[in-house]
């Protein structure tokens, strides 16, 4: 029986291959037998599977993070893929497992992705907000490699967050060409730090996979956070006030509705434009993912987090879809028009900020 991928599973089919479990929980079903609610996961998407009348050694050998073996019935429950697993097994030293092929990772290289924030940071004119963006990223540096940008939903892959910020600079970059009264400093600012306290807010492994939320991310959250950040940052480098509170204001807020975790709607041009940029750059990613997995002509899946809405993979659907393979720092400098020149090592980057 030959191994498929996630995407590749079709509704009443057996499969069989090796995946790793994203999450896992033991759970009492209606006949008061245990089971285990597993997500499994590979390098083209996540998958429901379910193991039922588990015996109290399987709770204790399957845990988070590691890779199985499994046989299972591909069904479909309300509306969504799930896998019935029959037989299950970790895996060993002898099947000579490659971790990459399991890893929901960016399209591009993480180190590729921070030359070009460096590019955008480097178009930054005003001083005050280059010294709190570069002081901040630079503390940041090291996690921002490999961090995603949710637990789930949008950009939740390896180097998530810094490929949902690198989009947004490049959408960023073409709208103030139209929308000449933008202040494009205020703006690139918004969105390289608009998400940055998520790194505090969630607990992440370098594969990527949130474990959970801290308590200082359950109890204030990332935008409460992030404006602490830029607050004291700002007054440890003597940056003018209002100019901070312009930054702080720019996350305070990116979520537009109270509800959603911001308690003022923007009252600067710069800070709707990052609302819609956000906006814009996690519905395109949600779409993008959802129909990579389907064939031309077909419906996804209704998409929770899409109002539940099904997607429609038509004809003239682009099947260059970026998510599909790596692309090199010569296709990412194509994308932005940047001249190698433009590119600068950290060491002149960190410079900067003296």
């Amino acid at each position: 029986m030959n191994s498929k991928k996630i995407a590749e599973f079709n509704v009443n089919e057996r499969i069989e291959g090796f995946y790793l479990i994203k999450e896992i929980e033991a759970k009492t079903a209606s006949n008061g037998n245990s089971f285990l609610d597993i997500k499994l996961s590979d390098n083209t998407g996540d998958i429901n599977a379910k193991l039922w009348d588990c015996k109290e050694e399987d709770i204790f050998n399957y845990s988070k993070n590691s890779i199985v073996k499994i046989r299972g019935d591909v069904s479909e429950w309300q509306g969504k893929k799930q896998i019935r697993i029959a037989l299950i097994r970790l895996a060993t030293d002898s099947d000579k497992i490659n971790l990459a092929e399991y890893i929901q990772t960016a399209p591009y290289e993480p180190e590729d992705m921070y030359k070009q924030l460096q590019y955008y940071i480097r178009k930054i004119e005003n001083e005050d907000i280059k010294k709190v963006v570069i002081d901040i990223i630079e503390e940041y540096k090291d996690k921002l490699f490999f961090y995603p940008a949710a637990k789930q939903n949008h950009h939740s892959i390896r180097s998530g967050l810094l490929y949902h910020i690198m989009r947004m600079l490049m959408t960023a970059e073409r709208l103030i060409e139209v929308y000449t009264n933008i202040n494009k400093d205020l703006l690139y600012a918004g969105i390289i730090l608009h998400d940055i306290a998520k790194i505090d807010e969630m607990d992440a492994n370098e594969l990527g996979i949130v474990s959970e939320y801290t308590v200082e991310g359950q109890l204030l959250g990332h935008i409460i956070q992030g404006i602490k950040i830029i607050d004291n940052v700002s007054r440890r480098l003597g940056i003018n006030r209002e100019t901070s509170i312009l930054l702080q204001h720019m996350l305070l807020s990116h979520h537009y509705e109270p509800e959603f975790g911001s308690p003022k709607k923007p009252m600067i041009p710069e800070g709707e434009l990052l609302h819609y940029i956000d906006i814009i750059d996690a519905r395109m990613y949600d779409m993008e993912k959802a129909l990579s997995s389907v064939g031309t002509k077909e419906f996804t899946e209704k998409i929770w987090i899409l109002d539940n809405r099904k997607l429609f993979k038509s004809t003239l659907h682009n099947t260059n879809n970026e998510l599909k393979e790596k692309a090199t720092d010569e296709d990412i400098r194509k994308i932005c028009v940047l001249d190698k020149n433009e590119i600068f090592d950290t060491e002149t980057f960190s410079k900067l900020n003296k």
